[in-house]
Parts: structure tokens; sequence; C-alpha cells
């Protein structure tokens, strides 16, 4: 089968990372002065991880705006509030599953990528957003571009997890494992 006529359905997985932290801007109703620092997508297009700065700001914005599906996780509230200050674009009206405000809405709290990555995945992720600001100061775009990606990666693989298996997993205050239902 040569494929020809087969549509192949783009998903860009996507995360960023600030300049600064949301106390050096005034809180979280500020985030789109926390400037970028670096962003990492993964489109299914092509299978390969994108890297950009804030030079490349553009070419981001265009790679979300051609995608069929954008997932992530906080972007609504965080990393498309970050890109207004690059855009005038309605980054809200794009087609986005945005995993942390998907679970928010089923269970009415908010759970960290972290806390749901060791719960279903057995992973943890490498950093925090804090460490990935000093990182930013002190020039270290490798350990940077890493965490983003490996945050990017965590958030395929759980997106992926719960499409193939209906559910991910998260742990109470018991410590207890629990599976919330999803369907995307």
């Amino acid at each position: 089968m040569s494929g020809q006529g087969v549509q192949t359905r783009s998903i860009v997985f996507f995360d960023l990372e600030t300049q600064r932290s949301f106390a050096e801007v005034g809180g979280r109703h500020n985030a789109e002065h926390l400037g970028l620092s670096v962003a990492v997508t993964y489109n299914t297009v092509d299978g390969e991880y994108h890297y950009y700065t804030e030079e490349r700001v553009a070419d981001l914005i265009e790679e979300l705006k051609a995608a069929d599906l954008i997932v992530g996780f906080n972007l609504l509230r965080f990393d498309y509030e970050v890109l207004r200050a690059y855009t005038d674009y309605p980054l809200q009206r794009l087609p986005t599953l945005d995993i942390m405000d998907y679970l928010y809405r089923r269970l009415g709290f908010r759970l960290s990528l972290n806390a749901l990555a060791g719960a279903t995945l057995g992973t943890t992720k490498l950093a925090d957003g804090l460490q990935a600001v000093r990182w930013w100061r002190q020039g270290e775009l490798r350990e940077l571009f890493e965490y983003c990606r490996q945050d990017v990666e965590v958030t395929r693989k759980l997106y992926e997890f719960g499409r193939q298996n209906k559910y991910v997993q998260y742990r109470d205050k018991h410590w207890r494992i629990r599976k919330v239902p999803v369907n995307w």
C-alpha cells in the first residue's frame, strides 16, 4: 500500500519555559511578561522534536497554527498566556487538549504532570520551572532544552497511554493509586 490519499493527523505536543518567575512579574495574572526562554514541540507528521528560542517564536506559533491538535499540560492557563506577548492570534481558539485542564474538569482539583507521570508511567520530571529559570540565567541552554524536551516526551507518553488504555492514574492523599477515565 503506497499511502496515497491517506491524511496524517498532525498532533503537536508542546511545552515552553520562561525567562522569569511569577514572583518577578507580579503573579500569575502577568504570565505574558514572563518571556519565552525555550520551547520544544514534537510533531507527529515528521516524528521530530523542534526547538525554539525567543528569536524563533514566530516559527513556533506557525507550527501550532498548522496543527490538527495541540497537546500539552497547562497550555490554556500558562503556555498560551506566555505566548500572548508575541502574537495577536487568538491561541485559545486552536484545537487544544490541555491535559491539566481536562483532568481538572473531571476531578475538580489540579494534578501536576509529575504526579501523573509517576503514577501512570513510573517516571518523574528532571526539574521544575524555577530550575529552568536558573538555567536560562546561567546560559545553560542544553540543560534547559533537555528539561523542556523531557516534559514534552512525558506529556506525549501520558497522552498515548490514556488514548490506548482509556485512563490515567494519580496517587491520592493516602498514596493510593486512582484511575481517571479519559476519552482523547
